[in-house]
């Protein structure tokens, strides 16, 4: 049986309620690769690990850098809960990872969060940040259907 992106975007967003579970923001992301098996989980450390940089998709990236080569990554698709933000966004382009798929809209997520000092979410969507680039990520998101489970992981979390 063929797993849609959906069905992805539900794994996600399981590793976001652990991160939560675990102390952290409630962030999840899966690395796919080109067969549709799911390569690698990450959850978001920031907290735990005292990492600025330990948003899940980062986290992530920087893992697949470490064990796949440029060539496999490039036939990967990155599942998220929550559009990139830009220092994640940095992370896939470099981390030469193909495709991104996400549930909620970074304009969702500056919602959920307003100021709070934790994640200070910038106004900029992922798609201007590839772009600008010289590789040609594909984008697809949000999704409906599930931005509103991806954002009851949030609730509560950021008052």
């Amino acid at each position: 049986m063929k797993l849609t992106h959906e069905d992805y975007l539900k794994r996600a967003i399981q590793v976001s309620r652990q991160s939560r579970s675990n102390g952290n923001t409630p962030f999840g992301a899966i690395l796919v690769d080109g067969d549709g098996n799911i390569v690698l989980e990450q959850e978001n450390v920031e907290i735990t690990e005292k990492r600025c940089t330990g948003h899940a998709e980062t986290s992530l990236a920087e893992r697949a850098s470490k064990e796949f080569s440029k060539d496999f990554l490039w036939k990967c698709t990155l599942y998220t809960t929550a559009e990139p933000c830009a220092m994640c966004s940095g992370a896939i382009y470099w981390g030469n990872i193909g495709a991104v798929v996400y549930a909620m809209e970074e304009k969702t997520l500056l919602r959920l969060t307003g100021s709070n000092d934790q994640n200070p979410t910038f106004d900029l969507p992922c798609r201007e940040i590839f772009a600008k680039g010289q590789k040609d990520i594909k984008v697809i998101g949000p999704f409906e259907s599930l931005s509103l489970e991806a954002a009851a992981v949030h609730k509560g979390f950021w008052s």
